[in-house]
């Protein structure tokens, strides 16, 4: 068995021509196999106002896979903090943890996962990420039953003690998982570029707490994986020609052409620098590439993203990924 766990970030994709509801069945799916070959865990994200992500309800998402799987670890990648007062995660993820103990992680970051309008739609202050450290151990409180707000309780979360890590892309994040002794997750799977550094400075400044003894670092990556390796780099061709639809076109829709032709210009090259960290290939490339990652990235545990389009690609990329590592054993 692999020394190095390997979780998965399910960014329930919502693809061409579907609809949310084939974005939830392929999530089950995404996880059972997680589950079957031997991943650590599987993370959902919060993201608002995204025609192609339906993962927004992400405590709700989490309980309908929870529903249709029986083991497999299972969380928030993350929740957005400032978007919510502390007490009503603290209340969600402390049912999600009653109805299926020892199975529940929550992982929390500080941006909005949205538009400035969209932020205003949901209410949110937009001074309230100064007080996110405040807000991380005020939830902490109301999960290990020692709440910081006198007579306020998280029922049900209280005594439930749901494992918090940090989300980052970062040295904020870094120094405030090292400050609170809690597990932190570099989002390296799309903002490279403060890595080592980050998880050097987390690893130097770490201070022991109740609930982790040693510093742990997840680190995300990328991976696209075939039988051949054209065919992975078509698929990582594809997933970046999206990318332009997303991120310059607003959601118009490119033709190849069009998105090649962005992506080829010097404007295009910070869409590929955010899949820098990509494992692409056949399976023996991946698995070279996954090795080499995890050292670099100086990483307790892996959690993939996959960049393949459709349900069917990101589901033998994933097993490719669960043979080739050996994570059945």
């Amino acid at each position: 068995m692999t020394a190095t766990p390997i979780s998965i970030l399910d960014l329930a994709q919502v693809g061409a021509g579907d609809t949310a509801a084939d974005s939830f069945r392929a999530s089950v799916e995404i996880a059972r196999l997680a589950e079957r070959t031997g991943y650590r865990r599987v993370w959902y994200a919060e993201h608002h106002n995204m025609p192609t992500i339906a993962s927004s309800a992400t405590a709700v998402l989490i309980a309908h896979v929870a529903a249709h799987t029986s083991s497999i670890r299972l969380g928030a990648g993350g929740v957005m903090l400032p978007n919510h007062s502390p007490l009503v995660i603290a209340e969600q993820f402390g049912t999600l943890a009653t109805l299926h103990p020892d199975r529940i992680d929550l992982g929390l970051g500080r941006a909005p996962g949205s538009d400035q309008n969209t932020m205003r739609a949901l209410r949110r202050d937009p001074h309230s990420a100064d007080s996110f450290p405040t807000d991380v151990q005020e939830l902490q409180g109301y999960l290990t039953g020692h709440s910081k707000i006198p007579g306020v309780d998280a029922i049900p979360g209280k005594g439930t003690n749901v494992p918090l890590f940090i989300l980052g892309s970062s040295l904020f994040g870094a120094q405030l998982a090292a400050a609170l002794g809690l597990p932190y997750a570099f989002a390296s799977h799309f903002a490279p570029q403060a890595l080592t550094q980050a998880v050097a400075t987390y690893r130097r400044s770490f201070q022991p707490s109740e609930q982790l003894a040693e510093p742990y670092v997840i680190a995300g990556v990328n991976v696209v994986a075939s039988d051949s390796s054209e065919e992975a780099h078509a698929l990582l061709r594809e997933s970046q020609r999206l990318r332009v639809s997303q991120l310059v076109g607003r959601g118009r829709t490119f033709s190849d052409a069009e998105a090649d032709a962005v992506l080829d210009s010097p404007s295009g090259q910070q869409i590929k620098q955010m899949s820098h960290y990509t494992a692409v290939g056949d399976p023996a490339e991946v698995r070279d590439y996954l090795d080499k990652f995890t050292v670099h990235a100086d990483a307790d545990e892996l959690i993939v993203a996959s960049m393949a389009r459709s349900t069917e690609a990101t589901l033998r990329s994933f097993e490719m990924v669960a043979q080739v590592m050996e994570l059945a054993g």
